[in-house]
């Protein structure tokens, strides 16, 4: 059973930081690029970051750059998403995404919520 199951979201404060985790199972974690999606209020799901294989190329969208940082453990089959000098404007339910190297398969956590406010 393919489960990506995502945590560490909550409510923070604008300039802080959090740390998203994505656990996988259920499929060949090396063999799928990983990436973070997020859906704010009123608005479309968005491409946050992303990282490939092989090799652990990263692409970020740009309101996150610079500030945001996506990582993988091969081992641990588990993606994360360090987010700093948060932005109320960063609000959103984020999203785990794997995406099999051909294509064929694509799957979806449930999601975790993100609120920075003060």
């Amino acid at each position: 059973q393919v489960q990506l199951v995502e945590s560490g979201g909550g409510l923070v404060q604008p300039g802080g930081s959090l740390r998203l985790s994505c656990a996988a199972s259920g499929f060949t974690f090396s063999f799928y690029h990983m990436r973070w999606y997020r859906q704010g209020p009123g608005k479309e799901r968005e491409l946050v970051a992303g990282i490939r294989i092989p090799g652990g190329t990263t692409n970020y969208g740009d309101s996150v750059k610079g500030r945001f940082t996506i990582f993988r453990d091969n081992v641990e089959n588990t993606v994360y998403l360090t987010m700093n000098r948060l932005k109320p404007e960063d609000t959103a339910v984020y999203y785990c995404n794997a995406h099999a190297w051909d294509g064929r398969n694509n799957y979806w956590g449930q999601g975790t919520q993100v609120t920075v406010s003060s």
